[in-house]
C-alpha cells in the first residue's frame, strides 16, 4: 500500500480523502482527540479492519495510534465469529481505527477489556448527537433500534513492531436499507428507515470519529466507570431477559442481572450468577 498523502510533513496525513470530508475533519479537528492522525480513504475494498491492520504492522505504535480508515463499500467485510458484513456502496458506514488502549497509565489491561463497551457507547451517543435517533447498546458490541440491529464493531488484536500490540476498532453502521438484503428486514434496520429522511453521511463519520475520540480519552484516563454507567443507560436488555449460550458443557440460559466491572455480562442461573465475558449469546 503506497497511498498519495495531501498536506505538508507535520500534522495529519490524508491519503485519498474527498476534499469535503478533509475540511470537515478539519473542522471537527478539537474534538478528535488522538484520533485522526492519519485518514485513509478507499472508495472499495476488501476490509477496512485488515486495511488498519496492516498500518499497524508498517509502522510504530506511536506513529499509527488514531489512525483512520474509512471505504464507501466493503467486497470481505466481516462481523463477530467471523461472520459477513454486508457493505454495498453508500450503504453503510465502514470505519477502522487503530488503538492502543494497552497504553493507558492507569490500567491497561482493564481499559483493553472496555475497549467494545465504551465503542457502543460512543457510538450510540455519535448517532443520537448527529440524527436525534435514541439508540440500545446490547452486549457486547451491537446496536439496536426497536430491537432491530443498526450497527456493529468489531475489535482484533494487530502486530506492531514494536510496543504495546494495537488494536483494530472496526465500526459499520447502517445509513441505508440498501445496506442489508430485503430478508433481513425484520432483523435490521437503518438510519434513513428509522428516520424517514436521507442522512449526511460525513456529519455521522465526523460525529462518531468526536464521540470515539471522547470515550477512548475515557479509557486512558481510568474513568471506566463513567464508561460503564453509560453503557447500562443505554443497555435496557442487561437486566431481566432471558439469554441463552453454549459452553463446554452444552447449552445455557438464564436471565441477565447487568454488567460487571470488567464488562462481563452477568446472568442469573438457578440460584447463581455466571459471569460471560466471550461467546455468543442468543438474546431470547
Amino acid at each position: 500500500m503506497n497511498p498519495s498523502k495531501q498536506g505538508g510533513t507535520e500534522g495529519p496525513h490524508y491519503s485519498d480523502v474527498p476534499l469535503d470530508m478533509v475540511e470537515a475533519i478539519e473542522h471537527a479537528r478539537p474534538r478528535l482527540g488522538r484520533l485522526g492522525t492519519s485518514v485513509h480513504y478507499f472508495p472499495t475494498v476488501g476490509s477496512t479492519n485488515d486495511i488498519a491492520a496492516t498500518l499497524a504492522q508498517s509502522a510504530s505504535t506511536g506513529d499509527v495510534e488514531g489512525a483512520v480508515v474509512i471505504a464507501d463499500a466493503q467486497t470481505a467485510g466481516r462481523g463477530r465469529r467471523g461472520r459477513d458484513w454486508l457493505s454495498p456502496p453508500g450503504g453503510g458506514l465502514y470505519v477502522s481505527l487503530v488503538l492502543t488502549p494497552g497504553r493507558a497509565p492507569v490500567d491497561g489491561p482493564r481499559a483493553t477489556a472496555l475497549l467494545t463497551l465504551a465503542a457502543g457507547v460512543a457510538l450510540a451517543e455519535a448517532v443520537e448527537t448527529a440524527t436525534g435517533l435514541g439508540v440500545d447498546v446490547k452486549w457486547p458490541n451491537d446496536l439496536h433500534v426497536s430491537g432491530r440491529k443498526l450497527a456493529g464493531i468489531l475489535a482484533e488484536a494487530a502486530s506492531g513492531q514494536s510496543g504495546t500490540p494495537p488494536i483494530v476498532l472496526g465500526y459499520g453502521v447502517n445509513l441505508g436499507p440498501m445496506a442489508y438484503p430485503p430478508d433481513l428486514r425484520d432483523r435490521a434496520t437503518s438510519l434513513e428507515s428509522e428516520l424517514g429522511r436521507p442522512v449526511d453521511r460525513i456529519l455521522v463519520f465526523i460525529e462518531t470519529l468526536a464521540a470515539m475520540a471522547r470515550r477512548y480519552d475515557d479509557l486512558l484516563n481510568g474513568r471506566f466507570d463513567a464508561i460503564l454507567d453509560a453503557w447500562r443507560a443505554k443497555a435496557p436488555a442487561s437486566v431481566g431477559a432471558r439469554v441463552s449460550w453454549t459452553t463446554a458443557s452444552g447449552p445455557r440460559d438464564g436471565v441477565t442481572a447487568g454488567l460487571d466491572d470488567q464488562g462481563a455480562l452477568l446472568v442469573k442461573v438457578g440460584g447463581h450468577t455466571e459471569r460471560i465475558i466471550a461467546g455468543e449469546v442468543n438474546w431470547l
